[in-house]
């Protein structure tokens, strides 16, 4: 498999991602953005610690949507809870990267 990118805004932090070593951290799905920001020092809230219930990690994609997993029923209906949800919103622990992709982390 070949190494990506995912990108972090507000703060524009790059991280070179290769996904034979997931998962990284444990946090979330192996290999979605928390687990891909929490083992490289971006720092995400996540009250939930990765089960996908709560919705404080929601990121909104910003570039490469289709380099992620399909989001499921169940977070949906999370996101869907989530203040200032937007139309590409994700929870960072559901969605798992597949190619170059760049989110943006809401202000909480």
């Amino acid at each position: 498999m070949a190494n990506y990118t995912v990108t972090f805004l507000p703060n524009h932090v790059v991280v070179e991602v290769d996904p034979e070593l997931y998962p990284y951290g444990r946090t979330g799905e192996p290999g979605s953005v928390l687990d891909i920001a929490l083992t490289h020092g971006v720092d995400m809230l996540h009250a939930c610690e990765g089960s996908g219930v709560c919705g404080t990690c929601h990121v909104v994609v910003v570039e490469g949507a289709g380099n992620l997993s399909e989001p499921t029923d169940d977070e949906i209906d999370a996101v869907e809870r989530v203040p200032r949800n937007e139309l590409n919103s994700r929870l960072a622990c559901q969605a798992v990267v597949c190619g170059d992709v760049t989110v943006r982390i809401p202000a909480p």
